[in-house]
């Protein structure tokens, strides 16, 4: 039976070919517990830890606690497994640099962090391509505890320091986009509001004037019809109060009117839409003229008057052979 013996370092380069491949792999182990942080710290800066913390130690006080032998098989057995630098506090980086405190002269620790630092080095770029700054910190740390001098690690520090500012301003541009997105939507609403404001102002004058025409209309209707009662109700009576007709006489003839122009209307009956009537009694001279004129009743009283006598006077009638006395009713109606 042969037993073939494997050293951390030989075992060590043999799974770089297969770390390689399975980097990918490694990335998303590690974005499962710091990816939420820098994702809320972009988000709200305030809910970030200070910045007075002290920064954790590269290596976990749990792997730094362990023996020679023990950091050892832990190593080996996370290459086995791909934890090449993550997760932290389980992974190949740090059991080798705690075994390199412990052993600083072992070759082969030496050699095996050599091997890793490569693949520290993308997985921490790629930490800051993903914006993922607290891992690729940690990652920093443990690469500037390797190795202080490592070329790579000014480049890594102005990409997070350049991804975080980008990070700053991209969340100060979209807190003022929000902030002016906020004020349009409050001024269009103001403005909806507003032209529903004046178009219900504008609705309910137009019904006002609507409902004021309609008042006025009523009233002149009603005026109308009151008018024309009352001229029914006084010529009722006036034919009832005369005596029955004398047979005519070559000196009495009925009234042939020539002209009979109406009464004017007076401006502050119209103004105020009042109505009414007159009733005239008048004399028609031999020439036809009307040489006598008197008011025996007016509705309302001495509102329209002084024009029903006006207008009679200016009656014109055909000649008669005697002067003949009669009586007429003048209504006054708005429009009429």
């Amino acid at each position: 039976m042969v037993l073939l013996t494997i050293s951390p370092k030989s075992w060590l380069r043999a799974c770089v070919l297969l770390a390689v491949l399975l980097l990918a792999a490694c990335s998303r182990q590690e974005e499962t517990a710091p990816a939420a942080a820098p994702a809320a710290t972009a988000q709200d800066p305030q809910s970030a830890a200070p910045a007075a913390q002290p920064p954790a130690p590269a290596v976990a006080a749990s792997v730094q606690a362990m023996g020679a032998d023990q950091l050892r098989e832990a190593a080996t057995q996370a290459l086995r497994e791909n934890r090449m630098y993550a997760p932290a506090g389980d992974n190949a980086m740090e059991y080798y640099l705690a075994l390199r405190d412990k052993l600083p002269d072992d070759p082969a620790v030496a050699s095996a962090l050599t091997d890793l630092m490569p693949y520290t080095v993308i997985a921490a770029e790629l930490a800051v391509s993903r914006e993922q700054f607290d891992e690729a910190q940690r990652l920093v740390a443990l690469l500037e505890k390797a190795d202080p001098a490592a070329p790579a690690l000014p480049r890594i520090r102005q990409s997070i320091a350049a991804g975080q500012q980008a990070v700053a301003q991209r969340s100060e541009a979209e807190a003022r986009r929000a902030r002016a997105e906020a004020e349009a939507r409050a001024e269009a609403e103001r403005q909806r509001l507003l032209q529903q404001q004046q178009a219900e102002a504008e609705a309910a004058r137009r019904l006002a004037q609507e409902q004021e025409a309609a008042r006025l209309e009523a009233q002149r209707r009603e005026a109308e019809r009151l008018a024309a009662e009352a001229a029914a109700r006084e010529a009722a009576q006036q034919q009832a109060a005369q005596p029955p007709a004398a047979p005519a006489t070559p000196a009495q003839r009925p009234l042939r009117p020539i002209s009979m122009p109406p009464p004017r209307y007076p401006p502050d009956a119209l103004r105020s839409g009042a109505s009414g009537e007159v009733l005239v009694e008048f004399t028609v001279g031999t020439d036809g003229t009307v040489t006598e004129a008197r008011v025996l009743r007016a509705t309302p009283a001495r509102i329209f008057d002084r024009e029903a006598l006006a207008a009679v006077r200016r009656w014109r009638f055909e000649p008669v052979p005697a002067p003949v006395t009669t009586r007429r009713t003048l209504v006054f109606t708005p429009g009429g």
